[in-house]
C-alpha cells in the first residue's frame, strides 16, 4: 500500500485549500503502521502537495519512506526544463533525493516529446549522481503506445499505470501489467478505484446482488483494493486517502492481503 497525495482532504469554503493538520496526522499515522512508499507530483492540489509533503516528511519520516514524485512532461520544452523543474521539486518536497522518479502521464506525444529532447541522457546523470535512485513513467494512453515506452528504453525500474477490475482492456492494462512484470519492472497501480467510482456503498442493484452471494465480509472498496493485491505482478497500488477513516481501512485490508488468495469463485464473482 503506497500513499497518493492527491487527494488529501480539504478545508471548508470554496478555497480548495488542503487541511495541513489533518494530512500531516493521516500521512504520518500511514508510515507509523508500515506504509513505506509516498506518491506526488508537481500539479497536485495546485502545485502545493509537493511543498506539504515536504513538511509532513520532516522529523524524521523522510527517512522512513520510498519518496516519489513526477516530472511534469507537459512542461517540458527544452533540455534545461529538467534541471530547472527538478531542482524546484527537491527544494519543494526538502530533500536531496527522489527515489522513484517518473516520466509523468506519459503518453504518445510527451514520449516523443522527451526522446526529442534526449531525457535519458539527463536522467542517466541523476541516477550516476544519486539524486535519482529509480527511474520509471506513469502512463495514459492506447496499450501500443505502453509497447513502444516500454521498450523504447532498456532500464526502466518500475512503471505507473491505471488498472483495476474494471480497466482490464483500457490503456495498458492486464497486459501491460503482465508484460511489464516479465521484463522485471516494478509495476505500481494507480486508480485502483477509479477515482473512487468502485468504492460506492450503494453500487447498482445487479452488482449489489452478485456481491450478496457471496462468504466475504467485504467492503466494495475492499474488493477492488484485494483484485490486485491477489495478483503476483502488481507490486504496489497507490491510494489516494482523504480521510483518515480511509487510511485505517486501507491498513487493515492490506495486512490482510497476498498474492494469490482470492479463490476461483471470488474471481468469478
Amino acid at each position: 500500500l503506497g500513499f497518493g497525495c492527491t487527494r488529501f482532504p480539504q478545508l471548508p469554503g470554496e478555497g480548495n485549500e488542503v487541511d495541513e493538520v489533518e494530512a500531516t496526522r493521516m500521512v504520518r499515522h500511514a508510515i507509523d503502521q508500515g506504509v513505506n512508499y509516498v506518491d506526488t507530483a508537481w500539479p497536485y492540489h495546485g502545485g502545493q502537495s509537493e511543498v506539504l509533503v515536504g513538511k509532513i516528511l520532516q522529523d524524521g519520516y523522510r527517512e522512513k519512506v520510498a519518496l516519489a514524485t513526477n516530472m511534469p512532461s507537459w512542461l517540458i520544452e527544452k533540455v534545461e526544463d529538467f534541471d530547472y523543474y527538478f531542482s524546484a521539486q527537491l527544494e519543494r518536497l526538502q530533500t536531496d533525493h527522489i527515489d522513484f522518479y517518473l516520466l509523468h502521464a506519459l503518453n504518445a506525444g510527451y514520449w516523443d516529446n522527451y526522446l526529442k529532447v534526449r531525457v535519458f541522457d539527463w536522467a542517466e546523470r541523476k541516477l550516476a549522481e544519486g539524486q535519482i535512485r529509480h527511474l520509471g513513467f506513469s502512463f495514459h494512453d492506447r496499450y501500443e503506445v505502453f509497447h513502444r515506452i516500454l521498450n523504447g528504453y532498456d532500464n526502466w525500474d518500475f512503471c505507473q499505470l491505471q488498472y483495476n477490475y474494471m480497466d482490464v482492456e483500457e490503456q495498458a492494462g492486464q497486459r501491460g501489467v503482465r508484460q511489464a512484470a516479465e521484463k522485471g519492472l516494478g509495476v505500481i497501480v494507480m486508480e485502483p478505484l477509479r477515482g473512487g467510482k468502485l468504492a460506492v456503498q450503494n453500487p447498482p442493484a445487479q452488482v449489489a446482488e452478485a456481491f450478496r452471494h457471496s462468504q466475504r465480509d467485504w467492503t466494495m472498496a475492499e474488493w477492488a483494493l484485494q483484485w490486485l493485491w491477489d495478483q503476483k505482478e502488481v507490486s504496489l497500488l497507490l491510494s489516494g486517502m482523504s480521510t483518515m477513516e480511509q487510511v485505517e481501512q486501507n491498513l487493515v485490508s492490506a495486512e490482510q492481503s497476498k498474492p494469490g488468495s482470492l479463490t476461483a469463485e471470488d474471481l468469478h464473482l
